[in-house]
Order: C-alpha cells, then structure tokens, then sequence
C-alpha cells in the first residue's frame, strides 16, 4: 500500500465518518419519533395514568448554588406526583447555599438536606442521598435545574414497565438563551444530544444518561456499587457500568428540564473538555472487561468513542498540514491533505443543516417556537466542532495521566448570562 493511498484514505475517512454518523443518528431519531415517542399523540403536558405511582426521591447536590437552590426546590415540591421527597446535599459551600436549603428544610417536611464540611464532589453527594432516601427510584437533578411539574409521572412509566430498568435519561432544555452561545445551544441540545439518545435507545444502548436529569433504580444502583468518586464524569460512568452489567438505560423525551449553561467561551472550554476526559476516563477504566461476550450490547458505544477521539486527532493533523501547506512547499504526497473545506465542505454543511432541520421539526412538540433558532446554528461547527476537538486533543493525555485514585470534586460552573 502506497502513502499516497493512505493520505487518501485518511482523507476520506475525516469526510465519511461525520457524514455517516449523522444519517445513523438522523435515521434512528426519526424512527423512534414515529414509532415511540409520538405514537400515542400525548403532549408532554398530558403525561400517562399510571396503574402504580410509587414513591420517589429527588437528589439534588449543590456546590455554590444559592443563586439557583431555592427554585430548584420549588419546582420540585410543585411536581404533579402523589408521593415524594427531596434530600438536598450541600457540599461544603462557600455561599448562601447551606442556609437557604435549611430554610427551606425549616418550612417543608418533605425536604430534607445533608451538610459537608469538605468539598467532596458530585459523585459523593448522590452516594449519600441514595443511601439516606426513603424511596427505590432516585430522581437526580443539578442544583439549576428546573424540573417540568408532569416529568416525574414520564420517568416513573419506564420503572413500572420494565423490571430490568436501571435509569431514565430525561430532556434537558435551555434556559439561558441571551447570547450566541446560548442560542447555539438551544439547537445543539435538540439536534445533536436529543437526537443522538433517540437513535441510540433505537439501536441498543445510550452513551451517558444526562447528569443534570436522571432517575436510577436503587436497586440497579446497589448492584454496581453506586456512582464512582474518582470519574469527573460521574454520569457516563455510572451509564457504562449499569448497561454493562445488564440493566436498560431508557430516554424519556417528555420529561422536560430547563438548565443553565455556560454562555462564555472560558465555561464552555471548560464543559466541553470535563466531558472529553470523562469519556476517556470511562473508556480506560473498562475497556479490557468490556471486551467480554457478554457485554457485546456496549460495544458500539465502546467503538463510537474509539473512532470519534480517532477522527478529531485526524482532523487536527489535517488543519496543521493546511497550515503548513501555507507557508512552505509541502510534497506531492502532502498537498491532497492541505486542504480547505470545498465541495467536500459543502456537502457535510449542507447534511448538517438538514440535521438540525429534521431535529427542530421533531423538538418542536416541546417548544413550538424552537424554528427560529434554525439561523444560529450555521455557526454551530465552526464554533463547537473547533472546541469539540481541540477538547478531545487536551482530555486524551490528562486521562492517561490520571491516578485512579483522584477524588473529583466540585468547581463551580459557567451558568451563563442570566437577564431577570
């Protein structure tokens, strides 16, 4: 095999692999749009009569969120179930957090909150609450989430129907939408994350449940060994282990979430990388158990991660040889990959707009206005595609280098431009 027909193949491969993965997601979303999710024509404000309405419990761990607890809490004690109650996990803030929840705490039976004294991290909060919860189904949710009063009776649908259910991912919507970045996201979070759980749930397992809605079986839970304190990313985590172990991770579209997001470039910089290096974490951790025949059902997550860390090194060498190409004379072999996007360009564009087209079109049950966001996302992979691999580049060495045995605990996030 000649290098020239490498560099052509390598060429090819940055051009198709995007390509393909967006016609896997487009075809398995618009299949389980028609076939699941709006089959029985219920707007997500119409949830299901369930048969049985078991208890639940909300987990909420906060770090640094007195800006945002106190809603939070609220929406939840205003949730259209019969039984429930709340834990929330004040992990050593530094602001008015731990004072509003016993506030709250003070004033309604149904809340109850558990102090740290030290930063322990996300994954220690859930722990904690999941072992002092009364109830078998968790309901997890970040301290700025704003959970829609008809999404528990959605989540609760799967439990009851499948034994085997070990969580439920719900839908995260976009609350902060005042800048560029907030606006991309609304449409990212519908035509990319939305659509990409669509299609996994139709072709066997989900990559990660959402960490900021998620509902568990307990009993699922105490099967791997609850949420692991040492991976940053504590929700794909816990989503590997539990599919590999069996258990079915379900999405639920219907069950709403309004959250914040980081609208500046620093905070999505930091989002975007936490994620990358979760992911490999993940990987690295159980790549050689997962390998077992048993838990063939997980290997197309595995070889997703695999070949997307893969592509987004490839395409970092192929914009460093263009820019070379710029400056010298590179040789005949070289010069097929220093290239800028043409027609190859074009195309991919064009696939990516009929994507967030058919995506907005299938979101829009939620948010019946959600079309006019159609327009910011032409900048969508020029902005998060450039962070998204540059991401991966910098979260690849940092997860190799990383101990096992590094707690991850909080900082606090980018929650955007908030306009009252």
């Amino acid at each position: 095999m000649s290098i020239e027909s490498v560099v052509n193949g390598l060429l090819e491969f940055a051009f198709y692999y995007p390509l393909f993965m967006t016609y896997v997601w487009m075809i398995g979303a618009v299949y389980y749009f028609y076939y699941r999710e709006n089959s029985d024509h219920r707007r997500y404000d119409n949830p299901p009569e369930l048969k049985l309405t078991p208890p639940v419990t909300y987990l909420v761990p906060c770090h640094n969120e007195g800006d945002n607890a106190r809603e939070t809490i609220q929406a939840l004690l205003e949730q259209d179930y019969p039984e429930f109650e709340i834990i929330a996990i004040n992990d050593c803030s530094e602001d008015s957090t731990g004072e509003i929840l016993d506030e709250i705490a003070a004033a309604e039976p149904r809340v109850r909150v558990i102090h740290f004294d030290q930063n322990q991290g996300k994954a220690m909060g859930l722990r904690m609450g999941a072992l002092a919860s009364r109830h078998e189904i968790l309901i997890c949710l970040d301290g700025d989430a704003l959970l829609d009063k008809h999404a528990t009776r959605w989540i609760v649908r799967h439990f009851n129907d499948g034994p085997r259910v070990g969580a439920v991912t719900g839908n995260p919507r976009i609350r902060n939408r005042s800048s560029l970045l907030g606006k991309i996201q609304v449409g990212e979070f519908s035509s990319i994350i939305g659509m990409i759980k669509r299609a996994q749930r139709i072709y066997g397992r989900v990559f990660t449940v959402s960490g900021v809605v998620a509902a568990f079986r307990k009993a699922a839970l105490q099967k791997v060994g609850y949420w692991d304190l040492n991976m940053i990313t504590e929700d794909i985590d816990i989503s590997w282990r539990l599919q590999s172990n069996h258990w079915d991770i379900r999405y639920e579209p219907n069950a709403l979430c309004w959250i914040l997001m980081p609208e500046t470039l620093q905070g999505l910089w930091r989002q975007r990388l936490r994620w990358a290096q979760g992911g490999l974490e993940v990987f690295l951790r159980y790549w050689s158990s997962l390998m077992n025949w048993r838990k063939r059902r997980i290997w197309l997550v595995v070889l997703e991660l695999v070949v997307s860390t893969a592509w987004a090194h490839l395409i970092a060498l192929i914009f460093l040889v263009a820019t070379v190409g710029l400056f010298i004379e590179l040789p005949p072999v070289l010069r097929g990959a220093a290239f800028l996007p043409g027609w190859a360009g074009v195309v991919l564009g064009a696939t990516c707009l009929l994507q967030f087209g058919i995506s907005l079109a299938i979101d829009s049950r939620y948010e019946p206005r959600l079309g006019r966001y159609y327009y910011w996302m032409i900048w969508y992979p020029m902005i998060y595609w450039t962070i998204q691999t540059a991401a991966t580049l910098v979260a690849l060495p940092r997860a190799l280098r990383k101990p096992r045995d590094t707690r991850a605990i909080w900082t606090s996030p980018d929650r955007g431009i908030r306009i009252e």
